[in-house]
Formats: C-alpha cells, structure tokens, sequence
C-alpha cells in the first residue's frame, strides 16, 4: 500500500472550547453578518455569546438532556449558528437537516435520530413538522426563528431567548461556561445524515474532536489573518460548510457574513467583499460560463483581447506554477492583461478575495488553471461527511493543479490494492448511528476507512480519478471511470450537465442536459422554431449541434469508453426528484432508473440501426 501521512495530530479539543476561545479572544462587533433592510448590520461575539447562553438554558428547561439530539432545519443565518453552539454547550448532539429534503426524507432523520426539539427557519418548514408530528412521538417542541410561523410551530426564537434568560440562575455565565467546557472530545456532537449517491441516509456521527482536529489542522496549512470576511452560502447542513464555512471560520476571527441565497451570491460579493470563500466547484463553472459568454458575445475586438489576454496568462500561469517568476516581457504583457480583462472579474468578487476553497466534487483542472492565471486562487481539497470532511487540501506552499492537494496534519492517507483511497486519523467518524454493520463495513481492523473513491499519489499530492461505484463495466467487460468523462463533456458551454450510461451494455451513451440559455441563443440566430425546451431539443439541428458539442472533446478516448449515442433531456436533474444531492451531485442509479425509458429507448433504435456511433464534425 503507498501511504501519505500529513504530520503530528493537532492536540485532542472540543467545539465549546473552540467557541469560548473565539468569543474571549476576538471580542469583535462583526462575528456574523446579516443582510437586514438592504444592508448588512453586525452581530458582535458579546451579543452571540448572550444569545447561545440564554438559547441553551432553553433548551434544558424544556426537558432536553445531555446527549439528546435536536435538529436544525434552516438556511444559512445567524439563528442557525446560534442553535448550533447552544446545543453543543448545553451538552446536546444537533442533527442538522437539509431545509429542501421533502417531508418523508425529513421524517425519516427526525424518526431515526430520535430528535427532541427541532428549530425550523421559516413558516413553511414548520407546516413539513406539522404534518408529519404524528409520527415522531419522540419530539417535544418545534422552534421557529421566523415570528410569523410561531403559530404553526410551538414558540418563536424569540421567546424561547426569553424564556431561557428567566430560567437561568444568578450565576448563568459562569455555569454555562463551566458545563460547556465539561463536554469531553470524545462526545458526539453531532449527527450528519449522508444523502448519498446510493442508498437510505446514514447518520453520520462525529465527535467534538472529529471536527475540532480537522479545524486546528486546516488553520494549520492554510492562512488567515485574523480581520478576514468569509460569505456563507453553501448550505450548513453540509459539512463541508459546517467545518470551513463555520468552525474554521469563527475559530479564527473571520467575520461570517450570510448570503441571502445561492442566486445572490454574486451580489452579496459585491456588497460584502470577502477575503474568503468556501464553495463546490458548480460556483466556479457557472462564474467561468459567465466571463467565456461574455468575450464571445462581446464583438470581435473584445474576442481577441480576451483569448490574447488567456494565452498571456496562462503562460504567466505556467511560470508561477513551475516555481518561477514572471519577468520581463511576459510580465508586462500580463499587467496589461490584468487590466484589461481580469481585474474586472476580481472586481465581480469585491476586489479583496485572497483564497477560494473547494470541494464537495472533482473541480475540472483547466477552470483551476483558468482562475488561478487570473489572480484568483482555488484551492482545492478532498473529504467526506465521515472525515469531518478534509482529508487533503492544497494550500499556498503546496499547490498543484489537477489534485486535491497534501494529507492535512494528523491524517493518513493509503492506495488499496485495487485503487481505492483509505484514510485514517482524528477526523474519521466513530461510526453511523443505528447502523454498527455499515460501520465495520467502512471502517477495517486497522482503522482505516473506505472512501469509495480511486485515487493515485504522487509527490505526496492526491489525485481523484473516479468514485469505485461508479465505474461501468460494460457487456464486453470493459471499465469505464464516467467522472472524468462526464467532466469533459460539461466543457462545452452548451453542456450544463451530462451523465454517462453503459453498466452492462453493449457501449456508453450520455444523458446530456443543455445549458439552454445558451443553446436557446444559438437557436434564435439560427431561426429554428420552438415552444418549450421539450420541442427545442427534439429539433434535428439541435441534435446534431449537440452532439458536436459534447463529443467535441472526447476524441483521444478509446473507442470503448466514447459514448456512441446522446439523449437530450428537456430539463436539469433535480433535488426534489432525488436525481441530485444537496449539493448537486448526481446520483447515477436515480437517475438511470427515473429515464429508463429514454435510455433503453437509444439502446433499442442503436440495435435497430447496427449501432452507428456518433460523429463529431
């Protein structure tokens, strides 16, 4: 086995030790931010402690117990923080929900969990509770932080603050702080249920020092300055955000400022400005589509400055990756490139961004490139629910594009035998609750959990070729990695999501959604009629546009592993029919069973036809 370590173990902590160490040592009027009457106001580190206090008296007087679990259904917003660290103080593991899962997913967690008190944001996630009460015997009171849905629910945020401020005792502060600080690292602080590309939810149970290592050990490698602003949008529920967006964040003196939603994102950079941010690589894609767009709509001089201003950074790039400085020639003709062109993308950030972290899916390594010749790094990192989550990252001194960077201190990092990456270390989970089979299952004799992905190291540095249950192995035997596949397809701009079939067939085809904003454009210029994106990609033109676009890119492939056929769907893969997780990633066996019959449809006029592979032109 090559195994990777990433150094000694940051000392055993907890997440109240993180959170008093934050509120005494920063002490700063702008812990959280948000966006309230059009502007954003600050919430200071005194008010917060204040509010989590009186939170966490609540929750003990109305009948929760140490080691209860109580479950936050909410957006990104201050409410949500503030739960969070009352129940952790208050000696209780939170489970936090998705706000989008549907109502039966929703029960299942609160059931499984076993959940005591829930804290709902909004009116419309109080009336999901309502509707499905009668099946959680175990839940005692629902919380809503909007006022408005107070009546659907048991009490507002807002008087349940009161009601914890008049049960505490005269001493209240030093009490909370003396039974927070009791908690031990090996306590569960949390439970993560994993929406999973395959399977029923698993909760997902993570110490104090699960998550407390992976903070030291991630403000370890990567850089703050102790006055940074970070903007919150991927969603709490997620660990990913959890961890960078919130722990790592606050346990560094990062003011958190809370973007409205995902649709403004980019206008909440303007309005905030942060030095910071944590995102999946969909952010990336989507701001890349948006600058490549924009060059090529702009006229034909703006074309040529644009591709003249790519190739002089992308040599410029080439130079600071291999170690070198920039000098000369190139070095002025890269101050002008900036100028003319990239400063106004660093300016759609809000002019101070220092670093982008990613993760969550493979980020595709030319938009990597792309950002970085622009002044904007990513760096991009690996990890799961189970390892709360980083397990590699790249950071300022160890950057290599096309990785997901170096173990981070107190991980190990292995290559099975067939492939697949095996980690250990303070960050793994103790296991999944109520499942002791699936968890021997994940985690071996040794320690060492399955990921599930297929990887390679070298130098140290982690590459992710694909996930192990997602190759397809077709009729002739053949293995065939989709991920790497599917990600060169999305490089075209009329791609904006595609999904390789072929497990057990004769050959691969692709499910390929388009970016119809940009293929509706091309068919006006062609004059093409159309009604609806359904009538839109049935046209023959479409067709073959298509499929130009999308095998484009996929000519150095073996004959194998190119998609022979492509089906154009009318619409994008959806959370809510369970073909996306959350965080937008695919989940194939959804997706192969809910377009059975468009797919086995290919199949069947491909054999009517003897199989004529497509053609790029």
């Amino acid at each position: 086995m090559v195994i990777a370590d990433g150094g000694p173990r940051p000392e055993p902590g907890t997440l109240n030790q993180l959170f008093f160490r934050a509120v005494e040592g920063y002490d700063k009027p702008d812990a959280l931010q948000v966006k309230i009457g059009g502007r954003y106001e600050p919430i200071s580190h005194r008010v917060m402690l204040e509010r989590v206090r009186h939170v966490s008296y609540a929750l003990l007087h109305t009948g929760a117990n140490p080691g209860d679990r109580v479950a936050i259904l909410s957006e990104n917003r201050p409410e949500w923080a503030i739960a969070d660290f009352a129940c952790l103080t208050a000696g209780l593991t939170d489970v936090s929900v998705y706000p989008t899962l549907p109502a039966a997913q929703i029960e299942y967690i609160l059931r499984d969990s076993g959940a005591v008190i829930a804290f709902v944001s909004t009116a419309d996630l109080a009336e999901k509770i309502a509707s499905i009460r009668s099946n959680l015997p175990a839940l005692k009171s629902v919380i809503s932080f909007d006022a408005v849905a107070k009546h659907i629910a048991d009490t507002s945020m807002a008087d349940f603050e009161r009601q914890g401020a008049l049960a505490e005792p005269p001493d209240a502060a030093i009490a909370h702080r003396t039974r927070a600080l009791a908690v031990t690292p090996s306590e569960v602080a949390t439970l993560l249920y994993t929406s999973g590309t395959t399977g029923e939810p698993k909760g997902v149970m993570l110490t104090h020092d699960n998550i407390h290592s992976n903070v030291a050990a991630s403000r370890e490698v990567i850089p703050f300055s102790g006055d940074d602003v970070a903007l919150s949008f991927l969603p709490l529920s997620h660990i990913l955000e959890r961890m960078a967006g919130h722990y790592l964040m606050f346990a560094t003196g990062t003011s958190i400022a809370y973007a409205e939603s995902i649709d403004a994102v980019a206008d909440n950079m303007a309005e905030v400005r942060p030095t910071l941010m944590v995102s999946v690589p969909r952010l990336y894609e989507k701001m890349y589509a948006r600058v490549v767009e924009a060059a090529s709509s702009g006229g034909n001089i703006k074309k040529r400055i644009f591709s003249w201003a790519r190739t002089t950074a992308d040599a410029w790039a080439d130079v600071k990756l291999a170690g070198g400085t920039p000098r000369g020639l190139l070095a002025i003709k890269y101050s002008v490139a900036d100028r003319l062109v990239f400063s106004k993308l660093k300016e759609r950030t809000g002019g101070r961004l220092r670093y982008f972290v990613s993760g969550g899916a493979p980020l595709a390594p030319e938009i990597n490139k792309f950002f970085y010749a622009a002044g904007l790094t990513i760096l991009e990192g690996y990890g799961l629910t189970e390892t709360s989550p980083v397990i590699a990252v790249n950071t300022p001194e160890a950057f290599r594009i096309g990785t997901v960077g170096m173990a981070i201190p107190g991980v190990s990092i292995a290559i099975a035998e067939d492939g697949e990456i095996l980690t250990r270390g303070p960050n793994v989970m103790v296991g999944y609750y109520n499942k002791p089979a699936l968890t021997k299952e994940a985690i071996d004799s040794d320690g060492w959990l399955h990921t599930g992905d297929i990887g390679v190291l070298q130098d140290g540095f982690l590459s992710i070729t694909d996930r192990k249950k997602d190759i397809l192995v077709t009729a002739g035997g053949k293995n065939i990695a989709p991920q790497p596949i599917e990600a060169r397809m999305k490089r075209s701009k009329f791609v904006a999501e595609a999904v390789l079939i072929g497990d057990k067939r004769k050959f691969p085809m692709a499910l390929v959604v388009p970016d119809f904003n940009q293929l509706e454009k091309w068919a006006r210029y062609k004059s093409l009629s159309f009604t609806d994106h359904a009538s839109l990609v049935a046209l023959p033109e479409v067709k073959a546009k298509m499929e130009r676009e999308t095998l484009a890119g996929l000519t150095d492939l073996a004959s194998f592993e190119t998609p022979k056929k492509i089906a154009l769907l009318p619409e994008d893969f959806s959370v809510d029919r369970g073909e996306l997780t959350p965080t937008l990633k695919v989940k194939r066996r959804v997706v192969d069973r809910n377009y059975k019959d468009v797919i086995d449809a290919v199949y069947l006029a491909s054999e009517a036809a003897g199989s004529a592979p497509v053609k790029s032109h």
